[in-house]
């Protein structure tokens, strides 16, 4: 089901891209850069391994400012999650419910490298700590992708 609101359009299970902008500065703007064509790349210090996420411009580890891009197949597990049921303003209750999940991203040792995003296209029944996902971006518009994570099914995984 679609609706129209002041938010824009609206799906059941899907949280509405208010940003319709990213703000990047020099340390997040690679990321977004990525993302608007459908990659997802991370900061990893370059002394002690450590993946920056969300990026910043030091190491909380070792204190480096040394850093590379490194591009992340996008899977990952279900750390946790909510399932929100009441519409944070009236023109969001055609989106409730929706599922907001902290994914620890493969490849990344975990720590420091997890990602808050909205799990769409899948039931609340259907999600569960360890669940796999996938991300994907939503491209909102030329300066503007926001990624979110759907349930990895079946031969997927």
């Amino acid at each position: 089901m679609t609706a129209t609101s002041s938010f824009g359009e609206i799906r059941k299970g899907v949280f509405p891209s208010m940003q319709k902008h990213t703000f990047a500065d020099p340390t997040t703007q690679p990321f977004w850069d990525a993302a608007r064509v459908g990659r997802l790349i991370v900061p990893c210090c370059t002394r002690c391994g450590t993946f920056r996420l969300p990026p910043y411009p030091i190491c909380y580890a070792c204190q480096s400012f040394d850093l590379e891009w490194v591009e992340l197949t996008g899977l990952g597990t279900v750390y946790s999650y909510t399932v929100v049921h009441h519409p944070l303003h009236p023109d969001l209750v055609d989106a409730v419910p929706y599922l907001s999940a902290i994914v620890e991203l493969d490849g990344t040792q975990g720590e420091g490298a997890r990602m808050l995003a909205n799990v769409i296209d899948c039931e609340p029944g259907e999600i569960s700590i360890g669940s796999r996902v996938r991300i994907i971006f939503e491209h909102v518009n030329d300066d503007m992708s926001t990624p979110r994570f759907r349930l990895v099914r079946g031969d997927e995984k």
